[in-house]
């Protein structure tokens, strides 16, 4: 197992020793850019981590939202990207179609691009109908590292957020990471 980390522009600081993987928030429905984005993916490609990119979604306007997120997020051809889909601050959330819409449209945007589903396990579990995550399953399920309460192959598992989102990769090594997100290429 990979250690690393998921973080906003709230982490103004994060550490990368002992990390292999960082994903950092870009976007989020049609207005928000994440200011810090940039510095934040740098950090992490100086010390050698698997970069990756994430676009928390709202309801609505799916392909719009799936522009925003290709053309202003961050990313290098190697970066792995990723769907957050959970409960927005409203406590709305975009549909099971809403969420494979986005999924199919970042692919067809960024064909050669990993692009990965990242829920919760009541989403999953509850809200999910079709069980598509796309090129990968990015599980949030704050138990044991690696070991996600789920009947599904996960790639990533969110196992705790304090102080800030940790998460494990079920790779062996960084290379098989990296050679696994620019497999597309």
């Amino acid at each position: 197992m990979l250690h690393g980390v998921d973080v906003s522009s709230y982490q103004s600081s994060f550490d990368t020793d002992g990390m292999a993987f960082v994903f950092v928030k870009a976007t989020e429905g049609r207005s928000y850019i994440n200011p810090k984005q940039s510095a934040q993916a740098k950090k992490a490609r100086d010390a050698g981590c698997v970069v990756g990119f994430y676009h928390f979604l709202w309801p609505g306007n799916i392909r719009a939202q799936a522009e925003y997120f290709v053309e202003e997020c961050a990313s290098v051809e190697e970066d792995l990207l990723a769907v957050d889909w959970e409960y927005t601050g409203e406590g709305t959330a975009a549909g099971n179609a809403e969420k494979d819409a986005f999924i199919r449209e970042v692919k067809r945007l960024r064909p050669r691009h990993r692009v990965m589903l990242y829920c919760n396990r009541d989403f999953w579990l509850n809200r999910d109908t079709t069980s598509y995550a796309g090129d990968g399953l990015w599980i949030a399920d704050h138990v044991t590292a690696g070991k996600p309460r789920i009947k599904a192959k996960w790639v990533i598992h969110q196992y705790s957020s304090t102080p800030l989102d940790k998460n494990v990769a079920n790779f062996k090594t960084t290379g098989a990471l990296r050679e696994w997100a620019t497999a597309l290429r």
